[in-house]
């Protein structure tokens, strides 16, 4: 995960919980379940930003979560949930507009967490604090800032109109998908 060999120390006890892959079985249910771990992952990092001194199980946690559970998060939408409601919602939705802007701040996100990725990593390499490091406590509190707003577009529009539009049949069209990615993921590192 770090280049070097002061890699960080492996969590002892996740601060963000996975989500029960049972929920797949209603994969809007697992959306909701992942929202709230984002949700989680933003007080970390503005508890991060703030900090005196660096948390390296921590900083390792939000690292493996950035390059790894957000990406899969993030095709998941993009992938299966969007197309399948372009498909089902009739114009009057106007489905088409808040894709569009999801989608850009999908990107302004991947951004953000590349920088912090990449400040986590010399926070880890140099013992400081994220804090001490240039520009990462702004991306931190930026993306905090940035995915609260994403994720309550998605959860007060997105996931609500989905329930109402998408089939049984597309859902486990979806859930087939998602289960999918996840068993042939590769390594946490390699995500």
């Amino acid at each position: 995960m770090c280049a070097g060999n002061k890699g960080p120390p492996p969590p002892e006890k996740s601060r963000i919980e996975p989500s029960s892959t049972a929920l797949l079985d209603d994969p809007l249910d697992f959306f909701f379940a992942e929202h709230f771990r984002q949700r989680e992952l933003c007080n970390l990092l503005e508890e991060m930003a703030r900090a005196d001194r660096l948390d390296r199980r921590l900083a390792a946690e939000v690292i493996a979560f950035l390059r790894h559970d957000l990406v899969l998060h993030i095709q998941d939408e993009e992938e299966d949930l969007y197309p399948m409601m372009r498909r089902r919602c009739p114009p009057e939705d106007e489905i088409e507009r808040v894709f569009t802007a999801l989608t850009a701040e999908h990107a302004g996100g991947r951004v953000l967490a590349e920088r912090m990725n990449t400040g986590l990593e010399a926070a880890l390499r140099e013992g400081r604090a994220g804090a001490a490091q240039s520009g990462l406590r702004e991306a931190m509190l930026e993306f905090a800032r940035s995915e609260r707003r994403h994720l309550a577009l998605e959860n007060a529009v997105v996931l609500p109109l989905a329930r109402r539009r998408l089939t049984p049949k597309d859902l486990e069209a979806m859930a087939v998908r998602m289960r999918a990615r996840r068993a042939q993921e590769p390594a946490r590192e390699g995500a």
